[in-house]
């Protein structure tokens, strides 16, 4: 992470869970951090829980760098563009501009296809959040790396597992949540190949990870302490793989990461 220090990376949905927890690793890592949430005072907070956590795992980045970065916490809602494109030029004017995006904010949502217990604005939500919210934090973020010339820059995919399979029959529901993951794999190559048609080497990565214990779930109906007795991951988990892509060095690209707890078939 040496060749990042000092330089600026972008997290949306930094509030709570993953993104709290790349949050804190690039800030201890000596980057410039740019968290983003439609609750942005809750982020201050989640950034020191995921320290805290990790710290007690044993796995902080805190002492890897002389001094830890700065953390900007900023109001965004992914799912407006105003929001979007307002947030990216406090970025121009207050920081050096955007070198690291990653795509963090989501949303889970039971609610099935057909029949009356379809919901067109639970509909709406997730693709709103998990797909344009994604394309348009990305669109801004390239187009401010290419207005100062970054070359080297990185754009990291939060995803899911569910984005690699058809929903299973345990999964009735969830069908539009899969699909939404589906779309953010196909986005990440289609941006992946623009790139490479442009000559860029900024580099894609989609992160996808299988059950992680953060709080996407609490609004939904669901037996929680069933759910978390299950196999699962914890958010530094898959901060600690952002972090390995991010890492690699500048001619290596890695297209994607899959992972899953050990004592549970993908």
């Amino acid at each position: 992470m040496e060749r990042w220090r000092g330089r600026v990376a972008v997290v949306t949905g930094a509030s709570a869970g993953i993104g709290a927890a790349i949050a804190y690793q690039f800030q201890d890592a000596g980057l410039t951090v740019v968290a983003l949430a439609r609750r942005k005072e809750k982020i201050p907070e989640a950034v020191n829980a995921a320290r805290t956590a990790a710290e007690k795992r044993n796995r902080s980045q805190i002492g890897k760098a002389p001094s830890p970065g700065k953390l900007h916490c900023l109001k965004c809602d992914v799912t407006k563009e105003e929001d979007v494109i307002a947030t990216f030029k406090w970025i121009r004017e207050n920081t050096k501009g955007v070198d690291i995006l990653v795509n963090n904010a989501g949303v889970a949502g039971k609610t099935k296809l057909s029949g009356p217990e379809s919901n067109t604005e639970q509909w709406r939500s997730i693709l709103n959040i998990n797909v344009l919210g994604l394309s348009l934090c990305t669109r801004e973020a390239v187009q401010v790396m290419r207005e100062r010339g970054v070359d080297d820059g990185h754009i990291v995919h939060i995803c899911s597992m569910a984005g690699h399979h058809a929903p299973p029959p345990e999964a009735l529901g969830w069908g539009m949540y899969y699909a939404s993951k589906h779309a953010v794999r196909v986005l990440t190559e289609g941006l992946r190949k623009e790139l490479v048609a442009a000559k860029s080497r900024i580099r894609v990565t989609e992160v996808s990870p299988g059950l992680v214990h953060t709080s996407i779930f609490d609004p939904l109906d669901i037996n929680q302490k069933l759910l978390w007795n299950s196999p699962h991951l914890n958010p530094e988990d898959v901060a600690d793989s952002v972090l390995y892509a991010i890492a690699s060095p500048a001619h290596v690209q890695i297209h994607e990461i899959i992972m899953g707890s050990t004592t549970k078939q993908l």
